[in-house]
């Protein structure tokens, strides 16, 4: 089956960068920390994990997006490039998280006081801005994850105040984990809690705290350095293989954008700045669009197939494949998932779905059933024997 024409697919590829603005060799401008970010599109090659961090912008509901490969091959670059094509989205100026949408839904009584004041005045309760990435470092402790007691107030002056963790800072934006399979198990297990239910809740003692956390989850590991627990893996919607580049033309080039990052990233971003404009609009239209786009019966059946011979068990991979399916669609301006649709984005959304540990328990099951069901089918064994008939010996 041919793949469909693709728009995106011709940007991700042929994004050129043609003037390059010079900078003088070995001047470094500026701080870390005040650099415009790497360009999304002058990442050279990896046109997959770039498509897959592109759907799940679009479209959250795909579940997140894991990025498996060795030390240096962008995995990171990736991800926090992605800063200049994010949409818009409204964030709560409330503590307490309340927004014009809590208001609808469930009154005054539904909302903080001082929202409640704000909104009888005709107050914003929300205001919009960009989507931004949290990252979460990989020696942060459990209560700086989650929330917990305020140490600073507690000590000085001995009150006990809950406040929230990074997880609240995560609300509607996107949550980045570098080395996730080398973080603790206990912060990934109150991750995967948020995650499923889009909020979370701080207890210690008599006192709780529950705030929004509705994020998009990323991550990136090196799986030479240790796999994940099938419970993680289960939660990512999109799992992309990142290699090496293997041409080395690609490779000279993605060694020259990058010494010319650390010289000039203003002139670097400035070269790729008309293309970065045209996909980020790309994006934004894309979800305006998203909740029209339905999925085909050439398309769907395709996709029931892929997942059947395959025999995945879990129910994710027809929300991550069909989800990714229809934000592809979005993004080519299209309103029907087609099965060529399906079939470029199965990769992303059906490998390392299936657990050969499961389809042994399985086999061994079925192979358990079946003796059980051929025991049942022999005569019927006596529990006492019989009493001896008169004149016969016991």
């Amino acid at each position: 089956m041919s793949q469909p024409q693709s728009r995106l697919l011709d940007l991700l590829r042929q994004a050129s960068a043609r003037q390059i603005v010079a900078a003088p060799d070995g001047m470094m401008r500026g701080l870390a920390d005040e650099r415009e970010p790497f360009p999304f599109l002058a990442i050279v090659g990896h046109t997959e994990m770039k498509l897959a961090l592109l759907l799940a912008v679009v479209n959250p509901r795909v579940g997140g997006v894991l990025l498996l490969g060795p030390r240096g091959t962008a995995k990171t670059t990736s991800v926090r490039a992605l800063v200049d094509v994010l949409p818009q989205v409204r964030h709560s100026l409330c503590p307490n998280g309340c927004t014009e949408e809590m208001l609808a839904a469930k009154g005054i009584a539904g909302i903080c006081q001082d929202c409640a004041r704000k909104a009888g005045y005709g107050e914003p309760l929300t205001s919009l801005d960009r989507v931004r990435i949290v990252e979460l470092p990989l020696n942060a402790r459990y209560e700086d994850v989650v929330g917990g007691i305020n140490e600073r107030l507690a000590l000085e002056q001995q009150r006990v105040r809950l406040e929230k963790g990074l997880l609240a800072q995560a609300d509607q934006n996107i949550l980045y984990i570098d080395e996730i399979n080398l973080l603790d198990p206990q912060i990934i297990n109150a991750i995967l809690d948020a995650a499923a239910q889009g909020f979370f809740t701080v207890r210690r003692g008599p006192q709780k705290l529950t705030y929004w956390s509705r994020f998009l989850l990323i991550g990136s590991m090196n799986p030479e350095e240790g796999g994940l627990r099938p419970q993680i893996m289960d939660r990512f919607g999109l799992r992309v293989a990142v290699k090496g580049l293997a041409d080395a033309a690609e490779r000279y080039q993605a060694y020259e954008r990058s010494v010319r990052y650390q010289l000039d990233p203003d002139g670097l971003a400035a070269a790729f700045a008309s293309e970065m404009l045209a996909l980020a609009a790309e994006v934004e239209q894309a979800q305006a669009r998203l909740n029209g786009v339905v999925v085909s019966r050439p398309g769907r059946e395709l996709g029931l197939g892929l997942i059947q011979e395959m025999g995945i068990a879990s129910n994710r991979a027809e929300i991550a494949l069909f989800e990714a399916a229809r934000a592809y669609a979005a993004i080519d301006e299209r309103d029907e998932v087609t099965a060529a649709d399906v079939q470029l984005v199965a990769p992303l959304a059906l490998r390392l779905r299936r657990s050969p540990a499961l389809d042994q328990f399985f086999r061994e099951l079925d192979l358990e059933d079946a003796r059980l069901q051929h025991a049942s089918r022999l005569p019927a064994v006596p529990d006492t024997p019989e009493a001896p008939q008169s004149g016969q010996t016991p």
